[in-house]
């Protein structure tokens, strides 16, 4: 058969996995509009081998691009072929043989498996910034045998999605300056420091943690809402403040951190190290600071007492439910007038 009159040819490595060959190229982003048109036609789920294109995501993501051009990171892009082609390797040596050049014709059909956001936003990314198009994105090639055959690639693929969790996420994402300011506050508030899980956003029953690095994330933001960006430095000293000033007026906290009282009896018996609290702390603190920036401080000794016992009827039907403690909106409001109310602050419109 002779070669194609037009055709791409893609550096690669040929591998073989479930006794099928397949291929692994350093794809040009430049070239990745050529090799993936964009499919406008619509298609029943049927008859396709991947999911619609969410097209609310993939600003999201040229964004991340574009705003990190010496740092962002993407996975392989992984893909179908189907297509007449041909591997030409550089030798015939064991090593040799499985480096090459494939040729791949240009009216051959790719389908991406899996990557086709990512895909997506680098094309997006490249109009805004061309000179992203001298990178390159790894691209896992498969023999296409089929819409079966495609099909089962994606489920396969899609088969044990793990996401990381919030809290891991949290820990370990040195973009986000809140993610940075909520680290450096666990470290210097002794009862985050002692009684904070930074794996997990849900503790088990018998855990020996009071709180998540998540919450106390959602806690800071709550906090933090009216602080000027930038400020940084300060926006830490004040959070290390306040978290301080809290945990000393919750006794509590200090009866878990000093072993007093176990954890796990802790969060099963009162309700104040609960995302839900703590969110409501964290905005109780907010108003406080715009009230009172001088003497804040004085504010919070109401705190200690608060009834904060899952046993206290008032948080029946707005804070508690048969299913446990709710995290909804409208309980985070109830929980942040109920602290204000005790600490005899003014409540926003919307509590």
């Amino acid at each position: 058969m002779s070669s194609p009159s037009f055709e791409y040819i893609l550096p690669v490595i040929r591998g073989i996995q479930s006794g099928r060959e397949y291929y692994v190229s350093m794809c040009p982003v430049r070239l990745l509009p050529k090799l993936f048109p964009l499919d406008e036609q619509e298609t029943p789920p049927e008859m396709r081998a991947k999911r619609t294109l969410n097209r609310q995501r993939v600003p999201e993501i040229a964004k991340y691009i574009v705003n990190n051009p010496k740092h962002y990171i993407f996975s392989a892009i992984t893909a179908s072929i189907d297509a007449d082609i041909t591997f030409e390797p550089i030798g015939t040596e064991a090593e040799g043989r499985k480096i090459g050049r494939l040729r791949v014709p240009m009216d051959g059909k790719l389908i991406i498996n899996d990557g086709q956001h990512r895909k997506a936003a680098l094309e997006m990314a490249l109009k805004e910034n061309p000179e992203l198009g001298y990178e390159t994105i790894a691209l896992i090639i498969f023999l296409d045998i089929g819409l079966e055959r495609s099909q089962q690639i994606f489920a396969d693929l899609n088969r044990y999605p793990v996401h990381p969790d919030p809290s891991l996420n949290i820990l370990y994402d040195n973009r986000d300056k809140y993610a940075k300011i909520v680290r450096e506050v666990v470290k210097q508030v002794a009862v985050f420091r002692s009684l904070t899980d930074c794996d997990r956003s849900t503790l088990s029953t018998r855990s020996s943690k009071l709180f998540t690095l998540n919450s106390i994330y959602n806690a800071n933001l709550a906090f933090l809402a009216n602080h000027r960006d930038g400020e940084w430095e300060s926006a830490i000293a004040i959070a290390v403040r306040f978290w301080n000033t809290v945990s000393s007026n919750i006794p509590d906290w200090q009866q878990v951190l000093y072993k007093k009282v176990s954890a796990s009896e802790m969060r099963r018996d009162y309700i104040h190290s609960h995302p839900t609290a703590l969110t409501a702390l964290g905005a109780t603190g907010a108003t406080l600071l715009s009230l009172y920036p001088d003497n804040w401080e004085n504010h919070l000794a109401g705190l200690a007492q608060i009834d904060w016992s899952r046993f206290n009827v008032d948080w029946e039907g707005k804070v508690l439910s048969k299913s446990g403690i709710s995290q909804s909106r409208s309980s985070v409001n109830f929980m942040t007038a109920y602290i204000k109310k005790r600490l005899n602050l003014p409540l926003a419109a919307d509590e």
